[in-house]
């Protein structure tokens, strides 16, 4: 009898181990961070949102500025194909685009900038001190660099974006580098319950 018991439980850990493996996401998994967990901005029509806002979908915050020359439009633009290649699938996903150079970014400009990319995406603004501490909250770094020409200057920034699971849960950081591929995967597997 000790024997069959013993035997059982064997395979009861055995099964256990073989059970579901863990998810090979392309991005960093981020999941119990301590830190992400609070946003409150108004969106490019001037109404508050939050995270909770999008429960049920998989939230893709980036951030960035309308006047960035290059990582904030290529990383809205691979962001605008990867909701093409998820097809239907895309209804599932919210992407939300928070500037960080309130002084110039008003909601008009965002209202035109961001929805160029894909008319489902949302810019997100605050005065200077809710985008700081919204930047504080996620931990992205900006600072100023004056330079020459009609710009004045530019912002030297975090260049990754964060990913919530449709629970609202913060899951993933996703390089700058990752290709559309690596972000469909990732945002399929977190469509899915992943």
């Amino acid at each position: 009898m000790r024997r069959h018991l013993l035997l059982l439980l064997s395979l009861i850990v055995l099964i256990a181990a073989c059970g579901r493996s863990p998810v090979a996401f392309k991005s960093t998994d981020v999941t119990g961070a301590e830190f992400g967990t609070h946003l409150a901005l108004a969106d490019h029509h001037g109404k508050i949102r939050r995270l909770e806002d999008f429960r049920g979908k998989a939230i893709v915050l980036f951030f960035g500025y309308t006047a960035c020359p290059d990582v904030c439009p290529t990383t809205l633009a691979r962001y605008a194909e990867a909701m093409k290649a998820l097809g239907p699938k895309a209804a599932k996903v919210q992407v939300l685009f928070v500037t960080l150079d309130p002084e110039r970014d008003d909601a008009d400009r965002l209202k035109t900038f961001v929805p160029w990319f894909h008319p489902d995406f949302i810019g997100l603004r605050g005065s200077p001190a809710e985008i700081a501490a919204t930047a504080k909250e996620f931990r992205v770094h900006s600072a100023v660099k004056t330079v020459g020409g009609g710009m004045g200057y530019v912002l030297d920034h975090s260049a990754g974006s964060y990913v919530f699971d449709p629970a609202g849960r913060l899951r993933l950081y996703v390089r700058d580098t990752a290709s559309v591929a690596e972000v469909v995967a990732d945002l399929e597997l977190l469509i899915a319950g992943h």
